[in-house]
């Protein structure tokens, strides 16, 4: 997708030099990789399996990620209970599981709001100086990491998502992409988000679907998760990202 796109769909277009690093930083994510790995589009192809579609960071990426190593995030954070698992697995191995990967996620709290940002025109509310819904873990022996989270809201443009970027052992950056959630009248992104009781108070109303989302409308094949749980005992995510390690 345009990244003009993208801003514009979300109201940045005339932001000037707050938008440009952002841009700066997500255009590394379509060249050629340092594993040799080449990209075409979004997606990647190494050996035997796909790497995982590559996504923006922006705009809100975590700021000093190696500060928040952690498997809980929530911090002062209220919603539903949300797990986290996600496993790594590298393309140049067969889409072996990869050890030793560095994970780092993020994701809005249940109105919508980033921590690390705001007091500006792209999210009102100031939490700059907080750091909830972030953290940093490395992959165990099976590749998969796990954090302890709440259930993110929305916000205007956006269909419910997760931020993730992964390194190698060496920091090396290897993927940023995002995951997306199942839809349908079932869902747990419904049923959360008529929560009232655990303060999910926008419902669906104005929701962006991830068929009209400004990053995920070019499919999501790849980076739709499962779901399951329930509002009284609390969802558990599950999702596999492929990428070249």
């Amino acid at each position: 997708m345009e990244r003009k796109d993208f801003l514009k769909g979300l109201g940045l277009i005339g932001l000037g030099s707050l938008v440009i690093p952002i841009i700066k930083a997500c255009n590394s994510d379509d060249a050629t990789s340092s594993t040799g790995t080449t990209t075409t589009g979004s997606t990647a192809t190494s050996g035997s399996c796909t790497v995982t579609s590559s996504e923006t960071a922006g705009p809100f990426p975590t700021k000093t990620p190696a500060s928040l190593v952690t498997t809980n995030i929530v911090s002062d954070r209220t919603g539903v209970a949300f797990t986290i698992n996600v496993a790594i697995k590298n393309t140049n191995a067969s889409c072996a599981v990869l050890a030793g990967a560095i994970v780092d996620i993020w994701h809005c709290d249940k109105d919508g709001y980033y921590s690390e940002y705001g007091g500006t025109g792209m999210q009102s509310a100031d939490f700059t100086a907080v750091h909830f819904l972030r953290g940093r873990q490395t992959t165990n022996a099976d590749g998969i990491v796990s954090f302890k989270s709440i259930f993110p809201g929305w916000y205007s443009g956006r269909a419910t998502h997760i931020h993730v970027h992964v390194y190698n052992a060496s920091g090396t950056s290897l993927l940023v992409t995002q995951i997306a959630f199942p839809e349908g009248s079932s869902s747990a992104v419904v049923l959360v988000n008529s929560s009232t009781a655990n303060g999910y108070s926008k419902g669906m109303t104005g929701y962006t679907y991830n068929a009209s989302d400004n990053v995920f409308s070019d499919g999501v094949a790849n980076e739709l998760s499962t779901i399951t749980g329930s509002i009284a005992e609390g969802f558990v995510l599950e999702h596999t990202i492929n990428v070249a390690g």
